[in-house]
């Protein structure tokens, strides 16, 4: 055999035998990663499937308490000033030396503006000229009635011409005083023509300006007394029958950092026809900062109760229901609720659940900050649950 065409043929064979190598590796190799994906693929539905353990936090977490309540009635409105003015034209003119503007003071009698008194002065000197005349027609009806009795009783005149001067006097007199009546009127009305402040405050409006001719009852300054307030407002009939005057609030301000105290006052007699609503009037004394027109909300104290509550911010709404989220043989839980009587607890509103089979006292829920966890989910606390901390008491409204 010839050397050259043997070794060819090794060459073949070996060449051959690489590319079969090759192959399998490569085969191999494609197996191998499949097999990998595979694996990955199993463990990643095998933790899809595994439903997921959370972690609260001890703040995402509070449990039932039985508290001491104090029931309470919420109100809210815009405060009054409890004395309030509206300065207005008695007599009509031309508004001169008005020089007070919005937020200046005025004390009660005090001259804030004058309305032309030319014509006013003319009438009360044209009612004092009649004034006089119809005394001097008095003077001499009075003289004739003494000049004819003296002729009566000479026998000169009868004594129905003496009753005639004597009717001649009286409507004299009669005269004189319209005249004085017509001259007090008069003087009214020019006394009319300076606008006096009828209390002391702050002017809260000008409604005109100097040089404008004003009619008869035109609002020219409005003044408000900001020495104190009162808070009208609407209840229902039902929580209207729990309050009753000198019962105390709480009200915050807007516009001030610290809660106000208020009192009942008085209680409308009557319903609002539109609204069947129970006009309720507190009492709030006056404090710096406080204003006409600002909203006030707060409750009235009206009675004590010891009963379970959560607060009302872990109450949820997104199911037809409304519920709280509690943790049973550590997992989520959705216990259904009633939104009933509420509360506030340092601040924050609080729901009264008694009467609520799942969710006894000590039982631990969710917090608002915890958000929604799907019913059935195991959960893990991190640290102690955490638990409200109560005061002696607390205001829980209807």
């Amino acid at each position: 055999m010839n050397p050259r065409t043997t070794r060819s043929t090794w060459l073949k064979w070996l060449l051959l035998a690489a590319l079969v190598l090759a192959i399998g590796l490569g085969v191999a190799r494609a197996l191998n990663k499949r097999k990998l994906q595979s694996e990955a693929a199993n463990a990643a539905a095998a933790a899809m499937q595994q439903a997921p353990v959370y972690q609260l936090a001890p703040q995402d977490v509070t449990t039932v308490q039985t508290l001491a309540l104090s029931q309470a009635v919420g109100v809210s409105g815009a405060l009054k000033a409890l004395q309030t003015a509206a300065i207005k034209a008695k007599v009509a003119g031309e508004l001169q030396g008005l020089q007070k503007r919005e937020g200046e003071s005025v004390s009660a009698g005090e001259v804030v503006a004058r309305i032309d008194s030319t014509d006013a002065q003319a009438r009360v000197r044209q009612a004092e000229q009649q004034a006089k005349s119809a005394q001097a027609q008095v003077a001499i009806a009075r003289r004739a009635l003494e000049n004819n009795q003296s002729l009566v009783k000479q026998g000169f005149i009868s004594a129905t011409a003496l009753e005639t001067t004597s009717n001649n006097l009286a409507a004299a007199e009669a005269t004189h005083q319209a005249a004085l009546a017509a001259l007090d009127i008069a003087r009214k009305a020019l006394g009319d023509t300076t606008l006096r402040s009828p209390l002391t405050g702050q002017v809260s409006a000008r409604l005109v300006q100097n040089g404008e001719r004003v009619a008869i009852d035109a609002r020219v300054l409005e003044v408000v007394d900001l020495s104190g307030f009162e808070l009208e407002a609407a209840l229902a009939p039902a929580d209207a029958m729990a309050v009753a005057p000198g019962q105390k609030a709480r009200l915050t301000v807007e516009g001030l950092a610290q809660p106000v105290d208020a009192t009942v006052a008085r209680i409308n007699p009557s319903v609002q026809a539109g609204s069947r609503s129970v006009l309720v009037y507190l009492r709030v004394p006056a404090v710096a900062g406080m204003r006409q027109g600002l909203f006030a909300q707060g409750q009235i104290v009206t009675g004590q109760l010891n009963a379970p509550a959560v607060p009302l911010s872990a109450v949820r709404n997104d199911k037809p229901q409304p519920y709280i989220q509690t943790v049973t043989d550590g997992r989520i839980a959705h216990v259904p609720v009633v939104l009933g009587r509420q509360g506030l607890l340092d601040g924050e509103p609080m729901l009264v659940i008694d009467g609520v089979a799942l969710a006894p006292v000590g039982t631990t829920l969710l917090r608002v900050q915890a958000g929604l966890i799907r019913e059935g989910t195991a959960v893990t606390l991190t640290g102690p649950t955490a638990a409200a901390t109560a005061p002696a008491t607390s205001t829980v409204s209807h």
